[in-house]
């Protein structure tokens, strides 16, 4: 009769699990977005100058898009197209243009000297109606 000389293995799988390693990981990024939020936030406070645009070759958009220009003017006077319309008037020509199986692309053209709220304003109108395309028309420089 053969006989085995090993001594038996325990070979029950641990269930315990390290977790310090995890908590180590979880104090670091927490320490990393402590110090990295305050300086996020002071980025977006610091006064820039836009630049203009540069001259530069327009690429062409595709055959069926319509374009459909809203103006406001210097006294903060809304067009469409060329008919000068009311706030109220404004919101439901973009009702219109917004059920249109193809929705046009807005030209947005506000003049230089305009309060950006007023701009702001109608952005604020177009994408209540989820009219997403969007374009600013801008002069380039001489």
């Amino acid at each position: 009769m053969a006989r085995t000389f090993r001594r038996p293995r325990n070979t029950h799988p641990i269930a315990d699990l390290n977790v310090t390693n995890l908590i180590d990981v979880a104090f670091t990024l927490l320490i990393i977005f402590m110090i990295a939020t305050p300086l996020i936030q002071q980025e977006q406070t610091i006064p820039v100058n836009l630049p203009t645009e540069s001259v530069k070759s327009q690429s062409k958009p595709p055959p069926d898009t319509e374009f459909q220009a809203v103006a406001i003017d210097r006294t903060g006077n809304f067009y469409v197209g060329t008919r000068r319309v009311t706030f109220a008037e404004l919101s439901g020509a973009l009702t219109a243009m917004a059920a249109k199986s193809n929705p046009p692309v807005i030209r947005i053209r506000a003049d230089l000297t305009l309060q950006w709220q007023q701009v702001v304003r109608l952005m604020d109108e177009i994408k209540k109606h989820n009219l997403t395309k969007i374009t600013f028309d801008t002069q380039s420089p001489q």
